[in-house]
């Protein structure tokens, strides 16, 4: 079962598609949908994606192909709100949307010792192009440091995360250490232990027991601006 925003997301999306052959801008489709974001319409688009009803089609910043409809639209159709139908007589260009959607995530600050991720949450927020971020919900941090450096992660660079709580071995993590310090690492598991690998030959390896380690998010990418 899909929520009602969904379908009239999905809905859109296809009325769209069969009228231009473009899909819909986020700016169009927030204001469709009456949203107060376009976080909004990505939590929606993820969420279609996820359950298998759309996909984004890569290198392509406006490109979405609808899959399938779900059964129960088939079998009891849901009226298109008036803000959602799409006049045949005036199909849209493409060229009247921005060339790349922009999605605001949260900005959580520093990943710095002694402050916990969630000290951060909801002071700012950072405008990424939706082609950088896949399925699910993210959010940035700035990397504070130089032990992920083999990695190409700089001090100042802002990591975009995935927040997830599942990872697996080998992948760079945003791990809560003893509910205290907060920090960007591979995940290694040896046993009963886990072990947070940094990316500099100069740094340790840190160890600790399962219980002492939260997985917070997976990196997902790297923004870095040049002064």
């Amino acid at each position: 079962m899909l929520t009602r925003k969904q379908h009239e997301l999905l809905r859109f999306i296809q009325l769209r598609l069969e009228d231009s052959g473009v899909s819909p801008s986020f700016e169009e489709m927030k204001d469709a949908l009456d949203l107060k974001s376009k976080s909004g319409v990505h939590r929606l688009i993820s969420a279609l994606e996820e359950r298998g009803f759309i996909r984004r089609l890569p290198n392509r910043a406006r490109a979405l192909e609808v899959l399938r409809q779900p059964e129960d639209i088939t079998s009891k159709p849901i009226a298109t709100p008036k803000a959602l139908e799409v006049p045949q007589s005036a199909p849209v260009a493409a060229s009247s949307a921005p060339a790349n959607d922009v999605i605001e995530i949260p900005l959580h600050g520093r990943i710095a010792a002694g402050v916990p991720i969630e000290a951060h949450e909801g002071q700012s927020t950072l405008p990424v192009p939706a082609a950088l971020l896949g399925a699910g919900e993210h959010y940035a941090l700035e990397v504070s440091g130089d032990s992920m450096i083999e990695a190409g992660i700089l001090d100042g660079d802002l990591a975009l995360v995935k927040r997830t709580d599942i990872a697996r071995d080998g992948e760079i993590v945003v791990a809560l250490v003893r509910g205290e310090e907060a920090t960007l690492k591979y995940l290694r598991r040896e046993g009963g232990k886990v072990r947070l690998d940094p990316a500099n030959a100069a740094y340790e390896p840190q160890i600790y027991g399962a219980d002492e380690v939260q997985v917070q998010g997976k990196l997902t990418g790297i923004l870095r601006q040049y002064h």
